[in-house]
């Protein structure tokens, strides 16, 4: 049987006419960014995921100038945590700086970047509504193609119909076998809101879980492997995490097998809910 999902893939976006690569590659605390993206680069990913907090932010901006690789062959996705004195205006320029730092153009054409997301919904109502807001404006200024959220709650996206008339085309949270998140998932796919999965290989701490070695095991894979490929399969957007080249590579060889519905519901009943959760867990904040 052919696999339903293949890491090439192009995911459409509600309300877009972009499309996200299928899986992405996350930057968070890399010790060399710059090399660690060159390296995610050259063995096929597309799509890089970073952000504001993670201060690396002109590091994978570099590297995509030294990749060489058409802009618009890229898929760059940032963050944005806290707005700035409470202004709109500020917070644009702030956003306007993460641009900058990720694509400084080229003659003819302005730098951009793909999907710009709010980090985090913890600065509370009216900080969301702020961040939205400079967010919309980037958007129409063409400094974004998509906006979209992270760790958004489905209270945080039920307030924003108080705010706005756009939808997020994303909400990026924490999901693996142990954290499952699925009442926010059903709620974002029931409007049309996309889930990329952060933390998708629970960092490797879980990757001595029984269950997914033996399933590993009999697919000839990795436990890690087997949790990006629960991810791609449940129709996520996974972006696992790896400074090392060769796990780089193994982390996208999902292609030409698929785990059964059986295996599958094996993960499944891995799901530990909140207590699974190796991030804060800012779903509940006010």
């Amino acid at each position: 049987m052919a696999p339903k999902y293949l890491t090439k893939d192009l995911v459409p976006l509600t309300g877009s006419s972009a499309k996200i690569p299928r899986i992405g590659y996350g930057v968070y605390r890399s010790v060399d960014c710059q090399t660690a993206v060159l390296a995610a680069l050259s063995v096929g990913y597309r799509h890089i995921d970073t952000a504001q907090f993670y201060k690396n932010e002109a590091d994978v901006g570099r590297a995509i100038k030294l990749s060489r690789i058409p802009r618009k062959e890229l898929y760059i996705v940032t963050k944005i945590q806290y707005p700035v004195k409470d202004s709109v205006e500020e917070t644009l320029e702030s956003l306007k700086d993460s641009v900058q730092k990720l694509d400084s153009g080229e003659e003819g054409r302005p730098g951009y970047v793909d999907l710009f997301l709010i980090h985090t919904p913890s600065s509370g109502r009216q900080g969301r509504e702020i961040l939205w807001r400079a967010l919309e404006m980037l958007k129409e200024g063409g400094g974004a193609v998509d906006i979209g959220v992270s760790n958004y709650g489905i209270e945080h996206l039920f307030q924003m119909d108080l705010y706005t008339s756009t939808t997020p085309v994303c909400n990026q949270i924490e999901v693996h076998p142990f954290c499952q998140q699925r009442e926010v998932i059903s709620f974002c796919r029931s409007k049309g809101i996309a889930i990329t999965a952060y933390a998708p290989i629970v960092r490797n701490r879980r990757s001595d879980n029984p269950t997914l070695v033996t399933i590993g095991q009999k697919h000839g894979k990795q436990s890690t492997q087997i949790m990006i490929k629960w991810s791609l399969q449940k129709g996520f957007i996974p972006l696992p995490k790896s400074d090392n080249p060769d796990r780089m590579k193994a982390n996208i060889d999902m292609d030409g097998w698929e785990l059964t519905e059986e295996e599958m519901s094996e993960i499944d009943h891995l799901d530990e809910g909140q207590g699974g959760a190796i991030c804060p867990y800012p779903l509940n904040c006010p």
